[in-house]
């Protein structure tokens, strides 16, 4: 399965290049704990501050299992608040929402 989603980064350029450099070679246990959620594949985008993400999952990925495992697991959760310091959540999310799934509106 495919799910796309989005995220915007604080409008800082220093703080831009700091969290791409995090993501040139992310921690062996954030990557050890995305893949074992199912997710197979995961790319991050960017434009100006606007983060576009892309994951490919296999059968067993599912949004609230990985949730789960995220909050009991202290790693990634430090992760997470260190990430936090530079994103910024789009205006249409809710309280608690992070990155925000999209919709498909096309494909050929």
């Amino acid at each position: 399965m495919r799910y796309c989603l989005a995220l915007d980064l604080k409008d800082d350029p220093t703080l831009i290049a700091e969290y791409e450099g995090y993501h040139k070679k992310i921690r062996p246990e954030i990557e050890a704990s995305i893949r074992e959620s199912g997710i197979t594949e995961m790319e991050i985008y960017r434009i100006g501050n606007r983060l576009f993400m892309i994951m490919e999952t296999d059968e067993t990925f599912s949004f609230e299992a990985k949730s789960a495992a995220d909050a009991a697991n202290p790693k990634v959760q430090e992760w997470e608040a260190l990430m936090s310091t530079y994103q910024q959540t789009l205006p249409m999310a809710k309280p608690g929402e992070k990155w925000l799934l999209m919709d498909q509106i096309f494909k050929m």
